[in-house]
């Protein structure tokens, strides 16, 4: 398969230029990688309008994923998350003239609220349908999608993160057939499950019928931070295709990253040429890692191939604890709070980091259970729109005398999350008790 942005680049940095351009270090500096950081010169390409080097690399990208387009993003699946809820607008508003609604599961990332912000899309939000609330789990089954969505025939798209922070994945194949049959397109942050499609068999979403969808690159593929990737069905709406670019521009920085735009050019050699049997060992091996923790007591929860949650509670830690165990010994996890750790290993993990996990893992006691104390969740009334309660002078308070107002920041820090309350809504005592056991102390709040 074909780099032809990094051989551009590569063969650009080695002429000799006389780099009278942007970037200002002119290829030289402290990090070593300034040589190949370019801007849009001559032959370059431009990512926003691509005709040449980056229009053959976004081919080739769709071609392995499967999907009609694939477009780049160097602003992670924030910018594509945003470039998404445009183009369901734009196509909203050619079949109809009222205000967009977005069906939404609540776990949604902090970048689709500020897009829901900026375009003014109402949202109905799909609330949680697993038996205990967690800040980082929203299960959403067939059957509840269908009663929402025959109680909104107005509704613009459906939009669905999956897989969650916790490894967790959603039933996309059938939540998709239950959006088509209300003749409405699916949208899915895909954010954690670039390698999906690389699976046997694929199980990612363009696999499994989602009109739209985002990867973010680099949290699971050997990509710089940053890089992304917007996919299109080939069932897509057309003008989704012919739109996209307008979207993404939208949202996009005018100064891509060419360094990020390399290292997604240069994955596509890699997934086409020798991807696919090291995610099968991994996977593999992850397999069999858990079940011989899961033999010293540790419990793994998640059904994602390349997570290891732990819920923690069951051996007497809690998440930071653990966390705290762990880089004392030079372990650093992905995210924990009080009932989960979450690791992401890769095919690019070093087999002794792992080795090394699982000796310290093995080698700490199993504790007597601490009994979970997270109060359910009770979903929140809404006073104001998302927009109208972000758009709003705000102030901050301690979460003891936020009860009772209108939330207007964006209280949780872990995107993506089931937000206890979203910009807008009427923060409640049951609210403040889950801010508190996730040791969130103050919000922003409209100002009085």
């Amino acid at each position: 398969m074909t780099t032809p942005i990094h051989d551009f680049v590569r063969f650009y940095a080695g002429s000799n230029p006389s780099r009278l351009h942007m970037p200002g270090h002119k290829g030289t500096g402290f990090l070593g990688c300034e040589p190949y950081d370019i801007t849009e010169i001559d032959g370059a390409d431009n990512l926003y309008d691509p005709q040449d080097i980056i229009r053959e690399s976004q081919s080739n990208a769709a071609r392995l994923f499967g999907a009609a387009a694939t477009f780049y993003s160097t602003e992670g699946s924030s910018q594509c998350i945003r470039a998404m809820l445009y183009l369901a607008l734009l196509a909203h508003k050619e079949r109809s003239g009222s205000r967009p609604l977005i069906v939404a599961g609540r776990n949604a990332h902090k970048a689709f609220l500020t897009a829901a912000a900026l375009l003014d899309l109402e949202v109905c939000w799909l609330y949680p349908q697993n038996a205990d609330y967690s800040l980082c789990r929203c299960d959403i089954t067939p059957q509840y999608l269908d009663s929402i969505l025959t109680q909104h025939p107005d509704a613009a798209a459906v939009y669905i993160t999956s897989p969650d922070y916790l490894g967790n994945t959603a039933d996309i194949k059938l939540l998709a057939e239950v959006s088509h049959c209300h003749n409405l397109p699916l949208l899915v942050d895909n954010a954690h499950g670039a390698y999906l499609h690389f699976l046997d068999p694929p199980s990612h979403p363009m696999d499994l019928g989602a009109d739209l969808c985002c990867d973010s690159a680099h949290k699971t593929l050997p990509v710089l931070t940053g890089g992304a990737y917007l996919h299109i069905s080939h069932l897509a709406p057309s003008i989704y295709a012919s739109k996209v670019c307008q979207a993404m521009s939208l949202f996009g920085s005018t100064s891509p990253s060419y360094l990020i735009l390399q290292s997604i050019d240069l994955c596509n050699q890699y997934l086409d040429n020798f991807y696919t049997q090291k995610l099968a060992d991994t996977a593999q091996f992850l397999t069999a890692f858990k079940l011989r923790l899961a033999q010293k007591g540790w419990h793994f929860t998640g059904d994602e191939p390349l997570k290891l949650t732990i819920s923690t509670l069951p051996s007497g830690y809690t998440g930071p604890q653990l966390a705290g165990l762990l880089q004392s010994r030079g372990i650093h996890p992905e995210y924990a709070d009080p009932g989960y750790l979450v690791l992401m290993p890769t095919p690019e993990t070093p087999p002794e980091a792992l080795a090394r996990l699982e000796s310290v893992l093995a080698g700490l006691p199993q504790l007597p259970p601490i009994p979970a104390a997270l109060p359910a969740f009770r979903p929140p009334q809404r006073r104001l729109t998302i927009r109208q309660a972000l758009f709003s002078p705000s102030e901050k308070l301690s979460i003891t005398e936020a009860v009772g107002r209108t939330l207007t920041g964006l209280s949780v820090s872990c995107p993506p999350a089931v937000a206890p309350a979203v910009p807008g809504e009427i923060l409640t005592e049951n609210i403040a008790e889950i801010y508190r056991y996730y040791g969130i102390e103050t919000v922003s709040v409209v100002k009085k």
